[in-house]
Formats: structure tokens, sequence, C-alpha cells
């Protein structure tokens, strides 16, 4: 929750500085989308107006689910669950099987919450690009409008957070968060001239799986500028980020860090 209104909150403080990024900013060539991000970017790509965006953010009325979260035990599990493994893919096999033990919420209630999120659901006609992670195998799987699959469905799972919210079904496989390969899943624009990342957490944040420096290094020679969160950002997501009262305040947090990178921005984007 916290996510998603941030991401949106910085691409609105960018076009409030940089109104000559309107609509360049949100029409790149590839839109990547990972976790919340997933939820970003098929609102920005569904045609509807940023500000419109934002200011669902700001109404206290939405579909969202409350989730009782205590997220440093969270990590610890995950943490728990991942120690000894060999290869990121068995990482990515022992937190995908944490996620289908864990009790949550009915899939058809989860999908209905994400489903309300979406101005839209049906895929644009864009390169928008939806990391996922296989429940049984580890493997990322990259779910496109040219799929086959429902984009309520590719954003549903690629925010099935492991332990809180349940693996998604498609096509008769189970399928975790993205974010279970990597936060971000920015190397999936590899090809590409420049590289927006717009990630909510710190410059000096551990990386607990993939790590955005390794993903950076796979990207060149494209440049890449990296919006990160601030401290400010930070204490608007709050102890349970993935709680819809958090969504104002860091919707308006995102907002100023957009606004203060907005210069900087409109140089790496022009």
């Amino acid at each position: 929750m916290a996510g998603i209104a941030w991401e949106l909150g910085v691409l609105l403080g960018i076009r409030d500085k940089a109104p000559e990024l309107r609509p360049a900013l949100v029409a790149a060539d590839v839109v990547v989308g990972t976790s919340a991000g997933s939820a970003v970017a098929a609102q920005i790509t569904s045609g509807t107006d940023l500000a419109h965006l934002f200011d669902r953010q700001l109404d206290p009325n939405s579909s969202e689910l409350e989730v009782d979260l205590d997220l440093e035990d969270l990590w610890n599990r995950l943490a728990a669950t991942a120690a000894g493994a060999t290869s990121p893919q068995e990482v990515r096999r022992r937190i995908a099987a944490f996620a289908l033990a864990a009790p949550t919420v009915e899939e058809a209630v989860r999908r209905t919450a994400v489903a309300g999120r979406l101005p839209s659901r049906v895929w644009p006609d864009r390169n928008l690009l939806v990391p996922v992670v296989d429940a049984e195998t580890g493997e990322l799987v990259v779910f496109t409008p040219d799929s086959g699959v429902d984009l309520v469905d590719a954003v549903t799972a690629s925010c099935a957070v492991p332990g809180v919210w349940p693996p998604a079904t498609i096509g008769g496989r189970r399928y975790v968060d993205g974010g279970v390969r990597s936060g971000t899943n920015a190397d999936l624009a590899q090809g590409s001239d420049r590289v927006l990342v717009i990630t909510p957490s710190l410059p000096d944040a551990p990386a607990p799986l993939e790590g955005l420096a390794d993903e950076i290094e796979r990207l060149r020679p494209a440049e890449v500028l990296v919006v990160y969160a601030d401290d400010a950002s930070v204490a608007a997501f709050g102890a349970n980020p993935l709680s819809p009262a958090t969504r104002g305040p860091a919707a308006q947090a995102g907002r100023a860090v957009g606004r203060a990178h907005a210069a900087e921005v409109a140089r790496f984007w022009a």
C-alpha cells in the first residue's frame, strides 16, 4: 500500500516541477513493475491521468484489505527460511514454499481487492513487464500483454507478498510476489538507452535478495538513474506498510521526493 502510493506520488511530484515531462515519463518504451510497482505500472499505462491516480490514494475509501503485519517478524521468518540455501533459485523456492503453507485470506478475496486498484483491467498496448516467481520451481516468469494472462491476475501474482497474501493461481500454477526475485527487477529493461528506477527504499538499505547494483551493472551501457526514498518517506510507510492507512502519508512523502528530484530527472530523461 505504502509503496504504490509513494511511487505515484514520486511520478506526480516530478511532473509538478518538470511539466515538460508530461506525458513523456509515463510513455516510456518499457515499463517494468514489481510487487507494488506492478500495480503502479498497470495504472500509469491505463491512460488515466497521474493526478487522478494520486488523488485516489488520498481517499480513505477503497477496496483494499487491512492486514495485521509485524514486518520485522516477517523478515526474520523469511531470513530463517532462506538460511543455508545454495543458490538464488533455491532461496526463491524456499520462500515460495513458505508462502504456500501460510494461512491467508482466500485467493478470490485478494484478487477482488487488487482489481479495485486498476482503472483498466485490460492490458495496455504497451511493453509492460510484470515479473512473478513460480512457486514450485522458483523461476522468474515475466507476464506481458502477449502472455495470454489476465492483467488483474498478473498484478495479483506480483503483489502476492509471501506469508501475507495467497500465491495466485494462473493456468493451474501458483505464483508469488516478483519481489522474491528482486525488489525492482530493473535488469528486465536491458536494451534500453536509459532506465529510470523508482524504488521505495533507502539508498543504503540492505538487499536480502537480488541487489540493485548488480542489476544496474547488467543494464550497462544504458544510463541509469535511481530515485530512492528518504527518511521522511520511510517514516510515512510506518510499521505496517501494507496497511491502507499508509496511502495518504506515503503519497504525500513521495510527491515531495519527486519534486526534489524533478530537475535531475528532466535532465536525465531529455
